[in-house]
Parts: C-alpha cells; structure tokens; sequence
C-alpha cells in the first residue's frame, strides 16, 4: 500500500532546510507574480529572503481568501474529554510522566460541558483526548459522539491516531474532520521529544492522514507544533504532506494549523523562537500556495495577533477554550494540556469579527442537508 512515506523518503531535512536559506529575492518575486504557485514557490516564500515582501504578501493573502471564503470566519470550540495519556512528550502537559490527577469525562458531565458551549453559541465541537488508548479508544469515542451528536451540525476530533477501519465507524458515527499533527517532520530527532508510548512511533503517525484518506473522512487536517524544530523545514515538510494528500484523496478538504508551543505542566521551553511576523509570513505563503486551503488560528495566539490576523487568510477561529477535561463547567481546576493566549469569550470573538467587516459563521450547513449528503 502506498503512503506519504514513499513521497517522504525522497527529500533530505537538511538538504530542504539549506535550500530554504539559500531562497533568494529574485525567486521571491517570481513566486508572487504567478498565478498558479507550487512547493518550490512556497519553499521561497517562507524563506528569510521573504520577509521584506511581507506587506505584499499580506495583501495578496487577502484579496485570494475573500476571492474563496468570503468574509467569513467559521467558529469552533475544543471539548477536552481526557488527559489520560500512556505517551511521554516533552511538550505536553499531558504527558504521562507528569504526576497529575487524570480525568476522563463521564456521559453526564460531557453533557454539562455541551451545554455550556450550546450556551456560547458553538455548532462547531472539536472533541480533544489524550492518547490512552485502553480506557479513551474508539468505544469511548463513539460512545462521546452519540451522546453529543444531535447537539451540533458539526463535529471533528483531535484524538491518537486510529486504524483505518476505525476511522470509518467514526466516519459512519457522524464525525465531519479529522485533525492529527505529525509535531515534527524531522525524524532524527522525533524519539528525542517523543520518548515513550505510541506516539514514539514516527512512521505509524505518518501514515495516519492516509488512513483517514482511505475511510472517506470528508476533512483532515494538519500542522506541526512551531517550536520544536526549524519553523521553515517544518513546514515545508507539512505543505509537501498536503501537496500529496490532495492529490491522492482529492475528493477530501483540508485544513492547516499553526500550534505554537505554550507553557505546560513538565515542559521545556521552545528550541526554536517564531515570532508573530514569522507566524504571518507563514499563514500568507500556505494561502499563495493553495487557495483551497482551510486556515485555523487557535486561543494559542495572543489577542493583539488574533485582532490583526483575520483579514490575512483565516477561515476559522476557536474562542472561549478551555484546554482541561471539564474546563467550562465539569472542574474547571482540573490540568490543562497548555496555557491559552487569548481568553476573550466566544461573544467578544464574534464582535470582534464582526467589526472588522467578516461574519463569525457558527455552522456550515442544516442538520437535515447533512443527512441528505
């Protein structure tokens, strides 16, 4: 069987990661007269030698996301069911080696957290869980879909990677997308940040998007954890795992995220600094490079960032998230996966939204319309 793998292999970390350096202005301003650009073009983009070209960048970003989306921006919210977690990662607050009184939600209270996201506004629900696979596997999973099910029009997960046939039961149960993050493309140093677990195992998560591809999930989508390793190569690497994939499951849509490390119970400091205007240049060439592309800025970003970045090609935000199982009404004591940034209300983010000119969209179609498809 096929996979990103064999597309992989072809590419060397440290030969992509000197061409990126290497970028120069000229190749800069061939890539933004084009129409139609490819990943040589993106690779220039998200160069050094790009940075100068950034207002037009911005500028080029906008036109071609308002020209696709419109003036929208689709809300969501997290709703985190577990921080059980058998993995050890460096980064994550949920790690396993961290001493922490660990929560999985029970029915009642999913539905008590459902209910105070109802309240807010949300249609779109993002169901959240660490990676225990014994206790918070695809029984709980389903179990959690059908209790909140009728409850929103649309619900994606972010859970541990799953076997193809499981991706399509939750296909069947009613998931929409599909979000899994490879955190780094640079398998040399994967096992140091990724030490225990599953999660250790670089090429099983790999291949995941595939298997999500294969059992018809309608959304995937993908990112890297900006920190951990060279934003820039990171990045290349998840653009040319996008490039594949749309060519591949081509009747699929995608989306990309742009997690940038947080401060979390037990973790290190990032190795790697991107700044706010490092973070818009990268947002502005995925949007050059692919036009279809869905964009995801999370409560991650501080609220000066989040302010500015919603004419320059975000097509969703998250508002009012809580990062803890049980965090809106639950326990809202209980450990958090990391700190939020922005911690405005779902309301204050739809206002804001809506003063800069766009529609906060709260769903993207009637219940009744999505049985039908």
């Amino acid at each position: 069987m096929t996979t990103f793998k064999s597309t992989f292999e072809k590419y060397n970390w440290d030969e992509i990661q000197s061409k990126i350096y290497a970028s120069t202005s000229k190749q800069v301003e061939q890539a933004l007269v084009k129409s139609k650009r490819d990943l040589d073009d993106f690779l220039a983009l998200i160069s050094p030698a790009a940075q100068p070209y950034l207002e037009e960048m911005a500028q080029l970003t906008h036109e071609l996301t308002k020209k696709r989306f419109g003036k929208t921006i689709q809300m969501y919210a997290p709703l985190y069911v577990s921080n059980e977690c058998q993995n050890i990662c460096t980064y994550c607050g949920f790690s396993l080696d961290n001493k922490i009184k660990r929560k999985t939600l029970m029915d009642f209270e999913i539905k008590l957290e459902v209910a105070a996201l109802k309240e807010a506004g949300f249609d779109h629900v993002l169901l959240v869980a660490g990676e225990a696979n014994y206790t918070v596997n695809i029984n709980y999973f389903l179990n959690a879909i059908d209790v909140i099910k009728d409850q929103f029009s649309i619900i994606s997960i972010e859970v541990q990677p799953l076997s193809q046939e499981e991706y399509e039961r939750l296909h069947k149960a009613g998931v929409y997308s599909v979000l899994v993050y490879q955190e780094t493309y640079h398998q040399d140093v994967y096992k140091k940040y990724h030490t225990k677990g599953k999660k250790s195992n670089f090429d099983f998560r790999l291949d995941t998007p595939d298997r999500i591809g294969k059992a018809g999930i309608h959304k995937i989508g993908l990112g890297v954890l900006l920190g951990l390793e060279d934003w820039r190569t990171d990045s290349f690497f998840n653009a040319l795992h996008l490039d594949y994939l749309q060519k591949t499951y081509w009747q699929t849509k995608y989306s990309v995220s742009f997690p940038r490390l947080r401060p979390a119970e037990g973790t290190v400091p990032p190795n790697f600094i991107m700044d706010d205007r490092d973070l818009t240049q990268l947002i502005c060439a995925y949007r050059l490079w692919n036009e279809d592309l869905e964009i995801s800025i999370s409560t991650r970003e501080n609220e000066n960032f989040r302010n500015n970045i919603i004419p320059i090609g975000t097509t969703s935000m998250s508002a009012g998230s809580k990062t803890n199982p049980g965090g809106y009404v639950v326990d809202p004591q209980s450990l958090e996966q990391f700190e939020i940034s922005d911690e405005r209300s779902a309301l204050e983010i739809a206002t804001l939204i809506s003063n800069s000119g766009y529609e906060p969209v709260w769903k993207d179609w009637a219940k009744s319309f999505n049985r039908m498809s």
